[in-house]
């Protein structure tokens, strides 16, 4: 066995035929109100 991966379908790969698609993030931050309750919350504990 070699050490070396073999990338041979690596080299062939097309890129034109992948489609392209558009992301979103979906990473909304907490309201004050939120992050009031948490902080009173470990207050608690």
């Amino acid at each position: 066995m070699s050490d070396k991966p073999d990338l041979s379908e690596v080299e062939k790969f097309d890129r034109s035929k992948l489609k392209k698609s558009n992301t979103e993030e979906k990473n909304s931050l907490p309201s004050k109100e939120t992050i009031q309750q948490e902080k009173v919350c470990v207050q608690t504990l």
